[in-house]
């Protein structure tokens, strides 16, 4: 029953919390806005609004929001479902040297190749690299006679070694005006965000909806083991595989706009289970909400701590998830 409570106080706060949050980055930013101009902006209220602070909601500020939420809501399943699938409490979307492979992207990019492509041209790169980064890490993973999850680790942590190399070569032999721009891009922010790419964004949430549809039960019984999942009918190498390809492809293409943005996958599962429980029809939701609500909130204080100068939301999430795995270990070693 105290459990059942639990659940049903979440869905309450976290979705209030979210709205507020909402308004609240909406209105943040170098010209301060009222909720009330938020809210005439967006026909929510009545009331006179001049055409620069209407273009300012909507062309430049709800953008911006809405791609945190579905950066954090995405990030956030990929951290939950590669939990379950490698049984790892410590696995995040960059399990598979995402991170690495997008850098070298976009540094190639930036320091060699130019801005062929206009506005596109750092997210396909970003997209582009971040998949073969993912690609090759599972090509070696299924190489291997033996594909237990820590193998997976070990080939996800050697391309990122590699890739990183690649990404310091660049920086270095190249343009060195260009190191700080993609400093800034590595270190995540929600600068690149437009109406015309979030339709782009979102396609990496359809990939995570549709896999938990198709894959929830599956993903249920893996949590009672593997040989336990195998006797149920459940083929556990080809569930991997496709929770692999289909983390691998959303986190490239949230990446791609966004940066990277770490820690995110890793703490919002964590926050969830004490609600819900592990059964992913309930976990998974919530969890999706918190990591809009967590991306959100980080987003308000990249704006804010240093303003005028925005910091890189990467920062925030790396100081917040840096303790939050120190007080996990600390549990477990007490």
């Amino acid at each position: 029953m105290f459990g059942n409570k639990r659940y049903v106080l979440a869905w309450i706060i976290a979705p209030l919390l979210l709205l507020g949050l909402i308004l609240t980055s909406v209105a943040t930013g170098s010209v301060p806005l009222s909720f009330t101009d938020v809210l005439t902006a967006l026909g929510l209220a009545h009331g006179d609004i001049n055409e620069m602070t209407k273009s300012i909601v909507l062309e430049l500020r709800l953008p911006r929001t809405l791609l945190g939420i579905i950066a954090g809501a995405g990030l956030a399943l990929v951290g939950a479902l590669l939990q379950t699938t490698t049984r790892n409490d410590l696995a995040d979307p960059f399990l598979f040297g995402l991170s690495s492979g997008a850098s070298a992207g976009v540094v190639l990019v930036i320091t060699r190749l130019g801005d062929s492509l206009g506005a596109w041209t750092l997210p396909v790169a970003a997209f582009v690299g971040g998949m073969l980064s993912a690609a090759a890490v599972i090509i070696i993973f299924m190489s291997q006679s033996h594909k237990g999850t820590e193998k997976l680790i070990i080939c996800g942590l050697a391309v990122s070694f590699l890739f990183g190399a690649l990404t310091n070569f660049l920086i270095f032999s190249g343009d060195q005006r260009a190191a700080s721009n993609a400093l800034f891009w590595a270190l995540g922010g929600l600068g690149l965000a437009r109406w015309e790419n979030l339709g782009f964004a979102a396609a990496a949430l359809v990939i995570l909806i549709v896999l938990i549809f198709r894959r929830g039960r599956a993903l249920d019984a893996l949590l009672a083991g593997e040989q336990t999942a195998w006797s149920l009918g459940i083929n556990v190498s080809r569930l991997r595989t496709e929770v692999f390809i289909c983390c691998s492809m959303a986190t490239a293409i949230l990446v791609s706009l966004t940066g990277v943005i770490g820690f995110v996958g890793l703490m919002v599962p964590h926050l969830a289970r004490p609600f819900t429980g592990v059964r992913h029809r309930r976990l998974l939701p919530l969890v999706g909400v918190l990591g809009a609500v967590l991306l959100s909130a980080g987003d308000i204080l990249s704006r804010t701590l240093t303003a005028p100068q925005e910091l890189p939301i990467g920062i925030i999430t790396a100081g917040v998830g840096g303790v939050f795995v120190l007080v996990i270990l600390l549990r477990r070693t007490g």
